[in-house]
């Protein structure tokens, strides 16, 4: 459970607005230096004062899409966010000066979702679904 103070003291440095915006999304008020950004708009921030924040939390990311999932963030600042990387990718020379060439532009994971991947199926069904023949109501009478 977090602090009355440490929340007020919060919402006067983050403002209104984002203070209203991560108690609706994550339920805690924070605030912190923001480190950088990523292809989706997603925004990385780190709180590095002790007092502040509980151990192995100050770090954390404000989704842009309201619907939050994990493969939303790029593997470059899962790292970082996950503590395998000390410097963000921004400041990181390694991650800057590494681009391999088999390395293509990174999309999220679209599962249960409308662009989720179907396949093609190209084999002839086994078994045919049962099609009811329907005639007018007058032409059965008058076969019997």
């Amino acid at each position: 459970m977090v602090s009355l103070i440490r929340t007020l003291r919060n919402f006067r440095r983050a403002g209104v607005r984002e203070w209203w915006k991560q108690m609706w999304s994550i339920g805690d008020a924070k605030y912190g230096r923001l480190v950088g950004s990523d292809q989706f708009g997603n925004r990385f921030y780190e709180n590095l004062d002790a007092s502040q924040e509980i151990p192995g939390r100050h770090r954390w990311v404000d989704f842009k899409q309201s619907v939050e999932n994990a493969s939303q963030i790029p593997p470059e600042w899962h790292s970082w966010l996950n503590h395998i990387r000390k410097d963000p990718p921004t400041e990181d020379p390694i991650v800057q000066a590494s681009t391999p060439p088999w390395k293509t532009e990174y999309h999220e994971n679209l599962t249960g979702t409308r662009g989720r991947y179907i396949t093609y199926s190209t084999t002839a069904p086994k078994t045919q679904a049962w099609q009811p023949q329907v005639r007018p109501r007058g032409q059965a009478k008058r076969e019997a």
